[in-house]
């Protein structure tokens, strides 16, 4: 198994790591910045003396040493500067991504694609319709995430470990995200029914406000201890062909009524990528809110569409 991680910076390093200790592959970590990703491999690979790993890392900043890969990760792209609008962002950030991506279409084309690139349902929308690979072999992290985050609260507000709780996020990895409170669980037992409506309102607000609150406290850059987490976590899934229902942003056609998007859903993941997409059947008010949602990635998708013009 070969597993290439394209960003070397804080998720892809902790994410290199966390693949490299549970031992499911050989992996390639891939920086433009000369000297970074091999700096970490070099150090990953003296911890591996001391923990008896076997596997083995590549530090190295030619992104064609992702040929043949199993599994790609695609962790680069800038981060939100003073000054910088959104659009300027996400020009950028489709810039970085179309040319990993022509990459990945002309030496890897087998490969499974995760995409961890903000903004997260858009890019994930640009490296499908670039690599021209199956919408089973690419999705994004991201509702993974978000419901880790929703999880945490929750096990906080009732004082219950996080292994009894079953959450649930959909929607878009952003503000616009949804979390299902009448699909999340307590040792089986429906949320709504464990709190008051205006507990688990504040609850589904703390969820939406969580990243950024890291962002503030950090000062600088933005989380990466749960974010690597979640991209291990879909990573062993599809490693250990667990079949495991996770939330992904998948592309949608025609799933909840929806066509031509990228967006989260749970859906269950094996060795391929994507089997099959959960639909629930959501209530009025939560339809309402996932259509909110899909909108909230309409109002950008052109902008990123002339990145695919000439494909």
């Amino acid at each position: 198994m070969k597993i290439s991680i394209i960003g070397a910076g804080n998720v892809g390093g902790l994410t290199a790591m966390r693949l490299f200790e549970a031992g499911f592959g050989d992996i390639v970590l891939v920086d433009v910045a000369k000297g970074l990703a091999q700096g970490k491999a070099f150090d990953l690979e003296d911890a591996s003396s001391i923990f008896k790993y076997n596997y083995r890392i590549q530090g190295t900043d030619d992104i064609e040493a992702i040929k043949d890969s199993n599994i790609i990760i695609v962790t680069a792209g800038l981060t939100r500067k003073p000054g910088m609008t959104r659009e300027d962002l996400l020009n950028k950030n489709a810039q970085i991504l179309k040319d990993i991506c022509l990459v990945i279409k002309n030496i890897s084309g087998q490969s499974i694609v995760i995409v961890v690139t903000n903004p997260l349902d858009l890019m994930t929308y640009l490296a499908l319709k670039i690599t021209g690979l199956k919408s089973n072999k690419v999705f994004g992290m991201g509702v993974s995430l978000d419901t880790a985050r929703f999880t945490n609260l929750i096990s906080k507000e009732l004082n219950v470990p996080n292994t009894d709780i079953e959450a649930c996020v959909i929607g878009s990895h952003g503000e616009e995200m949804l979390p299902l409170p009448r699909f999340t669980t307590v040792k089986g037992i429906e949320l709504t029914e464990m709190l008051e409506d205006e507990r688990i309102k504040v609850l589904v607000k703390k969820t939406l406000e969580r990243g950024q609150e890291i962002v503030s406290l950090l000062g600088s850059g933005s989380a990466y201890f749960a974010p690597s987490q979640a991209i291990a976590a879909i990573v062993k899934i599809i490693v250990k062909d667990e079949k495991r229902l996770i939330g992904v942003s998948a592309y949608l056609n025609g799933e909840y009524g929806i066509k031509d998007i990228c967006i989260g859903v749970p859906c269950r993941l094996g060795k391929e990528g994507i089997e099959k997409i959960i639909e629930f059947d959501l209530n009025k008010e939560e339809r309402s809110l996932f259509i909110n949602s899909v909108e909230s990635i309409h109002k950008n998708l052109e902008l990123i569409k002339p990145f695919c013009h000439g494909l």
